[in-house]
């Protein structure tokens, strides 16, 4: 079991102060790997025992158990990232986003729970529910990428976005048995975080894209997906968020196979009547 998945199964018996180390080992696991208890906690913003027992209950034999679990789990993922290196010197902008992204979505999707997946999986192909699908500003353009697609397999597909009072709207509409799919990173939207709490407590289930297993999007749904974001630009990529989002639709495609066929059908059918001469 990776140490992701020992947060993963542990986290509803984390303390405050752990939650802090769990958020440090996962967002930089290099301070673990080569650094002591006392620089992860100072990271932490917490105590050297809370690091301690941060790692004895996610069963290690204390830090010393952690830190080998980590290291050889960098040493794993750093092995290609070596090669490649070799391969092709990184020494301009292109090559270096080439190493980013490459890492970003082979991550991203390598630790992902399998189990959780296919969860999430039936959910969106449950047409008997509605799928509401919500993002932060910067995730907005996979969240409406991913609303057109889905809608594309199947009825009962809706993007949750527009005015405080049209959100508002849109979150009273779902049902016990809904899913929501909510898309956050780091300094969560407030209206995000609100509207999941309030679908959460119409008995939808709800699916954190996200990039901490620990973020307040994470903590408060039934299932969460953490995405690597890593960037050679200021900003977070979402080149790894556009690959879970892309491995969704494929597998509820795969799963509908029938009846999304008829409706791409019908769906393909209206476009091609609304082509004008010589547009085809």
């Amino acid at each position: 079991m990776s140490v992701l998945d020992r947060v993963r199964d542990s986290s509803t018996k984390l303390t405050g102060s752990e939650r802090k180390v769990a958020d440090v080992v996962i967002a930089d696991p290099r301070v673990v790997a080569f650094g002591t208890v006392a620089e992860v906690a100072k990271l932490a913003q917490t105590s050297g025992p809370s690091v301690v027992r941060f790692a004895a209950k996610l069963g290690f034999d204390g830090f010393v158990g952690l830190q080998a679990a980590v290291q050889s789990e960098l040493a794993s993922r750093l092995a290609p990232a070596v090669e490649r290196i070799r391969e092709r010197p990184s020494t301009d902008v292109l090559s270096r986003a080439i190493d980013a992204e490459l890492v970003n979505v082979r991550t991203t999707l390598a630790d992902i729970d399998r189990d959780a997946f296919m969860v999430a999986v039936e959910r969106l192909a449950d047409r008997r529910h509605a799928v509401w699908i919500l993002a932060g500003e910067m995730s907005d353009g996979v969240g409406r990428m991913l609303t057109m697609q889905l809608d594309a397999l199947r009825e009962g597909v809706r993007r949750i976005s527009g005015t405080p009072l049209a959100v508002a709207r849109n979150v009273a509409e779902i049902q016990a048995g809904d899913t929501v799919i909510a898309i956050d990173f780091r300094r969560y939207e407030q209206w995000v975080l609100e509207a999941v709490a309030t679908a959460a407590g119409h008995d939808a289930v709800v699916i954190a894209i996200t990039d901490r297993l620990l973020s307040p999007l994470a903590t408060t749904s039934a299932h969460s997906f953490v995405v690597t974001a890593a960037s050679v630009s200021p900003f977070d990529s979402h080149v790894g968020t556009l690959a879970l989002a892309n491995a969704f639709v494929a597998a509820v495609a795969s799963r509908l196979r029938r009846s999304a066929m008829s409706r791409l059908d019908v769906i393909e059918a209206a476009w091609a009547s609304a082509l004008t001469p010589g547009e085809d």
